[in-house]
C-alpha cells in the first residue's frame, strides 16, 4: 500500500492536477487531486498483483495490454487531438464517448477503466479493491457528486467495452488445451532441471494479435539445424554458450542477473524448496516506459500512451515469438550441453520451461524498445530502477536499444539461450515494433 500513501501525500501537498493541458476546454481539476503520478501508481499496484499471482510472461503481457488500453481510451479525451488506439487494433468495438457539455474527471475515469479490466483478468482482486477505495476517496472528497459519479460510470463503460475483446481473443479456449511435455526426437525440447516443468503456454500462438494480422505474419529466422558433430551449427553455438558460461566476468554475471526477470524461480536448499517471485520481462519494460514518461515530463495522456504502446508491442511480440518456439521446439543449452559436451555443466540462470528458439526476452525487449524510441527518441538516456524493489539493482542506459541489446545478450551469459536465438529474437522484435510504429496513428 506504499503507493496509496504516496497518493495521499500528493493530494495533501497539491502536486499537479489531472488536466495537464491549460488550453483544454474540459473541466479543470482541483490542485488537491493527484496528477500523472496516479498513472504510475496504478501500474505499480497492478505489477504487485501480477507478481503475487505468478502470471507467466505471455499472460502478463495480455493483462498489461488490456488494462493500459482501457486507461488510455478513457483518458485521451482530457487533451484534444489524441487518436483512439483501440480503433486501430483488431477486434475492438467502438469505444464510448463522453457526453458533450458534461464535466468529467478523465484521470478518475481512466483509473476506473483500468481496474474494471484488471479485476476481471487477475486473481488477487481484494488488494486492487482496497487500493481503488483509497484512490476514489480522494476524488470523491474533491469533486461535485455528479461529476464524480459520471466519471466513474464513463470509466466503467470503457473498461467493459475493452473486456469484450478479451473474451474473443482465444485466451479462454487455450486454457483447456493439452499440456506440452516436449519431444524425444533429436534436437527437440524436453523439460529441464531442476523441476522438469511442462512447457509454458504452448498454444499462445492462437491468441489473436492486436496489431499483427496473424502470429506468423512477421517470422523469425530459423534455428540452427540439429547436429552433434563439432562442425555442426548447433554444436558450435552450444559450445559458445558453454565457453562463455565457464568464463563469466563479474559484469556479465551482473547483466545476467539484472535481466533474469524470471517470475517464478524455484529455489532448492536440501529437501526444502521455495518460490522466488520477481517481476516479469513485461513488467520490466512497462517500468521502463514509465521511467521514460517521467523523465520526458509527459502529460497524463502521453504517459498513458507510452504504457499502452509498450504493452501492445510486447503483447504481439510474445504471440509471434511463441509461434516460433513451439514450431521449432529447439533443445535448450542445458539439455544439449549435458548430453553432448559436459554432463555436469549447469547454466548461471535457471532455465525457464519452454523451447529455446527464439529468445522471448530478446523479442519483446526489441519490440518495446523500438516503440519507445519512436515516442521519446533514439538517444534517450535513462536510469532504470524498475527492478530495484525486487532484486535491489539498477542500471543506466544511453538508449532503449542499448537496454534491449543488453537484455538479449544477458540470456547467453545466463546460459539459457544460444546467440542464434537471441539474434533472431532481436531481429523479429525490431520488425514487430517497426510495424506497430507504422500502423498506429498517434494523433487524430
Amino acid at each position: 500500500m506504499k503507493y496509496v500513501l504516496l497518493l495521499l501525500t500528493i493530494a495533501i501537498m497539491g502536486w499537479g492536477c489531472a488536466n495537464n493541458n491549460n488550453n483544454s476546454t474540459e473541466t479543470k481539476t482541483p490542485a488537491s487531486l493527484p496528477g500523472t503520478a496516479l498513472l504510475h501508481a496504478n501500474q505499480y499496484q497492478l505489477t504487485q498483483v501480477i507478481i503475487y499471482d505468478v502470471f507467466a510472461p505471455p499472460v502478463a503481457s495480455r493483462i498489461y495490454a488490456y488494462t493500459s488500453l482501457a486507461a488510455y481510451e478513457a483518458l485521451r479525451h482530457n487533451t484534444p487531438g489524441y487518436a483512439s488506439i483501440t480503433a486501430q487494433l483488431h477486434g475492438f468495438k467502438p469505444m464510448p464517448l463522453p457526453e458533450k457539455d458534461k464535466k468529467y474527471n478523465y484521470l478518475l475515469a481512466a483509473t476506473k477503466a483500468y481496474f474494471t479490466v484488471a479485476e476481471k483478468i487477475t486473481f488477487s482482486i481484494d488488494s486492487l479493491k482496497q487500493y481503488q477505495d483509497s484512490v476514489f476517496a480522494i476524488f470523491k472528497n474533491a469533486l461535485p457528486q455528479d461529476e464524480y459519479e459520471r466519471s466513474l460510470a464513463f470509466g466503467d463503460t470503457v473498461g467493459k467495452t475493452v473486456l469484450v475483446r478479451s473474451t474473443t481473443d482465444n485466451y479462454k479456449k487455450t486454457r483447456g488445451m493439452d499440456r506440452f511435455l516436449g519431444s524425444n526426437a533429436p534436437g527437440k525440447w524436453l523439460p529441464t532441471s531442476p523441476d522438469y516443468l511442462d512447457g509454458t503456454e504452448p498454444n499462445w500462438k492462437l491468441i489473436v494479435p492486436l496489431v499483427l494480422d496473424t502470429a506468423s505474419q512477421i517470422t523469425a529466422d530459423p534455428p540452427p539445424a540439429f547436429g552433434t558433430e563439432k562442425t555442426s551449427a548447433l554444436y558450435k553455438v552450444a559450445y559458445e554458450v558453454y565457453t562463455i558460461s565457464n568464463n563469466l566476468t563479474d559484469e556479465q554475471k551482473l547483466i545476467a542477473r539484472y535481466w533474469d526477470d524470471n517470475p517464478a524461480v524455484m529455489e532448492h536448499s536440501g529437501h526444502m524448496m521455495f518460490l522466488n517471485k520477481k517481476i516479469t520481462p513485461v513488467g520490466h519494460w512497462i517500468g521502463i516506459a514509465g521511467i521514460a514518461a517521467k523523465k520526458a515530463n509527459s502529460n497524463d495522456v502521453e504517459t498513458a500512451r507510452a504504457y499502452t504502446l509498450a504493452a501492445v508491442a510486447v503483447f504481439d511480440a510474445f504471440i509471434s515469438c511463441w509461434h516460433e518456439k513451439y514450431k521449432s521446439q529447439l533443445i535448450r543449452p542445458i539439455s544439449y550441453i549435458n548430453q553432448f559436451i559436459d554432463k555436469n555443466w549447469q547454466p548461471y540462470l535457471q532455465t525457464p520451461p519452454f523451447p529455446e528458439h527464439t529468445s522471448g526476452h530478446s523479442t519483446i525487449s526489441a519490440a518495446a524498445a523500438t516503440v519507445l524510441t519512436n515516442l521519446f527518441g533514439a538517444n534517450f538516456s535513462f536510469h532504470d530502477d524498475s527492478d530495484k524493489d525486487y532484486i535491489g539493482m539498477e542500471r543506466d542506459f544511453s538508449s532503449f536499444d542499448q537496454a534491449a541489446q543488453e537484455a538479449s545478450i544477458s540470456r547467453v551469459y545466463g546460459g539459457i539461450h544460444y546467440t542464434t536465438g537471441c539474434n533472431a529474437g532481436n531481429k523479429n522484435g525490431t520488425a514487430i515494433g517497426t510495424y506497430i510504429n507504422q500502423k498506429i496513428k498517434l494523433k487524430e
